[in-house]
């Protein structure tokens, strides 16, 4: 995963206007495969500063490009200025909010425009996707087990970060095989359109069997810092997804990160077969 190139970090962090250093760091980490510590502590410093000084976090969130919610999340820096007032009621931290992710999912969900979307549209919940990243990663073991590729071997990594009324729930990575789709609609900027499943199906691919893999371990410093993880011991529920063709290719490997106390796993069972 590549780094913040460490002059530029250093260069972002001495811009003496907080909303511009902010704005740097932010584009720092969008550029990267993943979030910098470095860069992720600088951009909280110069959130706080730019609070402290009396901008709200609509003001904040729209010039750096974040939401609202995860600049409420930091507090102001009451060091920043004198008598810094406390933030009013509508300021406050993002209430805690609770999604579903069914498991397993459900196939016509899973075909439509966003698992996600659809989700969170049948719980009324207010629902954005933001792309993190798309581009060749070294693939991890587990993610290179599902692939049948060597670990570390480049994958196509689609990266997106799930928010849920203003509040980062998820971390939704995508992988496929760099041989296989690395000059296909995968490997492109943006969103698959209409779908992914109807790109892959445009390529010939027809779906076969799926298997969904779920553990519940502490978070990495990327995954804490990306879905504001500021609980002590707080942990995450990752759920691998390798989906193979009918011809046992291995096609798409989905790792869903989600942050474990922002979340319901409904549980799903084949009909007519639910027992207490």
């Amino acid at each position: 995963m590549e780094s913040v190139d460490a002059q530029a970090l250093n260069d972002a962090a001495r811009i003496t206007d907080p909303i511009e250093r902010a704005r740097a760091l932010q584009q720092l980490m969008n550029e990267s495969a993943g979030l910098s510590v470095e860069a992720a502590r600088y951009r909280r410093d110069a959130i706080a500063e730019a609070r402290a000084l009396g901008l709200t976090p609509q003001q904040i969130g729209a010039a750096i490009g974040v939401s609202p919610g995860r600049v409420r999340q930091i507090p102001p820096d009451e060091t920043a200025r004198p008598a810094a007032k406390a933030p009013a009621a509508s300021e406050a931290k993002a209430p805690r909010v609770l999604v579903q992710r069914a498991l397993p999912t459900d196939p016509a969900i899973r075909g439509s425009v966003s698992l996600y979307l659809v989700e969170a549209e049948r719980q009324g919940i207010h629902a954005e996707r933001r792309m993190l990243y798309i581009g060749l990663e070294p693939a991890s073991d587990h993610i290179a087990a599902c692939l049948r590729v060597n670990p570390g071997q480049d994958v196509v990594a689609r990266r997106k970060l799930m928010i849920a009324n203003d509040v980062p729930v998820r971390i939704a990575t995508s992988y496929f095989r760099a041989d296989l789709f690395g000059n296909t609609r995968m490997a492109e900027p943006e969103f698959v359109r209409p779908t992914l499943q109807a790109a892959l199906a445009d390529l010939g691919y027809a779906f076969g069997r799926a298997e969904e893999q779920l553990t519940a371990r502490p978070p990495t410093t990327f995954e804490r810092e990306t879905l504001d993880l500021d609980t002590p011991g707080e942990w995450i529920v990752q759920i691998v997804r390798a989906s193979y063709s009918s011809e046992d290719t291995p096609v798409h490997t989905l790792e869903t990160i989600c942050a474990a106390t922002r979340h319901i796993f409904p549980i799903g069972q084949v009909a007519g077969s639910d027992e207490f």
